[in-house]
């Protein structure tokens, strides 16, 4: 009896593991590399932060002088602040920034170029917290720059805004909320 017992245990865990090796996992690893269009591309799309100086009509297109800075953040934004006040700190010691981030100001207002389909994010009034964000074209924020938009912003558009370029033409922008 002990020796049946055995042997059916025997075949039992053999139909078991030939039963288990029926499936196998395969792991491959597929590595793309960017074409070199793509990768120029890539390499010529850039993010500024900033102020609109001015954004005029120009033919079938718009022209923007745009005044860039850095919003920083962290020990970077703790130091600037505190070299820009003339004090002096050790940079894990100086004292925070408020609201999380500091601006540090451009010198040059730059120009670009922005497309008359050009659209973009500022932040509009109303919603459960007082603003919501709406999607605008590149002329409605010509009137929002030049004063003569009806639109009411939940606050004005020197909170900054970030443009996305590509080489010299603004694809898009998104106004910066600053608290």
């Amino acid at each position: 009896m002990r020796k049946r017992a055995t042997v059916a245990t025997g075949l039992l865990l053999t139909g078991l593991v030939a039963g288990c090796g029926g499936t196998r996992t395969l792991v491959q690893t597929v590595t793309v590399s960017p074409s070199p269009a793509q990768a120029l591309r890539a390499s010529a799309d850039q993010r500024f932060y900033g102020r609109i100086k001015s954004l005029e009509r120009k033919g079938d297109r718009y022209e923007l002088r745009f005044d860039p800075a850095w919003l920083v953040t962290g020990v970077t934004a703790n130091v600037a602040q505190a070299e820009d006040q003339g004090t002096h700190c050790v940079p894990s010691a100086c004292p925070p920034v408020a609201n999380d981030s500091y601006v540090i100001e451009g010198t040059r207002p730059l120009t670009f170029v922005v497309p008359a389909n050009a659209r973009g994010t500022v932040l509009g009034t109303g919603g459960s917290n007082g603003f919501r964000s709406r999607t605008i074209t590149a002329a409605q924020l010509a009137e929002l720059v030049a004063g003569t938009s009806s639109l009411k912003l939940f606050e004005p558009l020197s909170s900054g805004v970030w443009i996305l370029v590509h080489v010299d033409t603004v694809r898009a922008f998104a106004q910066q909320y600053r608290p």
